[in-house]
């Protein structure tokens, strides 16, 4: 069973999205909040594995509650809403472990799905978001940070794969790409992941924006594990 808290001070939206959620056998909400401040209390109390965490509340935004609720061990997944794709807040979202983005007007389908994702431990980054990310790296200028030491540490294929995840592409398509099963992908990336000391392929990208590993404007090449 995933324990789901659904934070948003729109009273409609908070009732749909649990009216949704409820109705399936796997998952049940087992707290609500209309505010910042309730989201980080309840969530406390509750103890749920997904908070669903509208970005604008009051008293306290998405981002200061889910900094303090993904700020404690053995913290939830964290799954944003938003109304638009270019809220400015998706980048420090992001940056601050968020396991991804849900738009308020997405398919009930959708958002059972993307529950289960999140809870799975994956992490829901589009190629919307990605290419947010990006645009926020062009604005802010050179890298901020050194590549990890554990960079060195990756296996060619590895960093590749590094490279294909910052570029914004599936698990299915860095397979097509590199003529490698999914199956093999996924092992690849649940690798670079614990060698990078990463949560989620989220953090992944940002890490790799950050440090240089990958920039703006540059292109994968095929077989050079290097883009161009």
């Amino acid at each position: 069973m995933i324990r789901l808290v659904v934070a948003d001070d729109q009273e409609l939206v908070r009732d749909g999205f649990c009216s949704i959620l409820a109705r399936e056998p796997d998952l049940e909400v087992v707290g609500q909040a209309a505010d910042g401040v309730s989201a980080v209390s309840v969530t406390a109390s509750a103890g749920p594995d997904v908070v669903l965490l509208d970005v604008r509340m009051p008293l306290m935004d998405g981002l200061q509650a889910g900094r303090r609720i993904l700020g404690r061990p053995g913290a939830p997944k964290v799954l944003m809403l938003t109304t638009f794709d270019a809220d400015e807040y998706v980048y420090e979202a992001l940056r601050l472990g968020a396991s991804g983005f849900l738009l308020k007007d997405v398919r009930s389908g959708e958002l059972v799905e993307a529950v289960r994702t999140v809870a799975a431990g994956h992490a829901l980054l589009s190629p919307t978001i990605t290419r947010r990310l990006i645009e926020q790296f062009v604005r802010s200028g050179p890298p901020t940070v050194s590549a990890p030491p554990a960079v060195a540490g990756l296996t060619s294929r590895e960093h590749e794969v590094l490279l294909l995840i910052a570029s914004g592409l599936s698990n299915a398509e860095i397979a097509g790409r590199l003529y490698l099963s999914e199956a093999t992908v996924k092992t690849h990336v649940n690798r670079l992941l614990s060698k990078l000391g990463l949560r989620d392929r989220v953090q992944a990208v940002v890490l790799a924006y950050e440090s240089g590993l990958i920039t703006p404007g540059r292109h994968w090449t095929a077989g050079s594990g290097t883009l161009a």
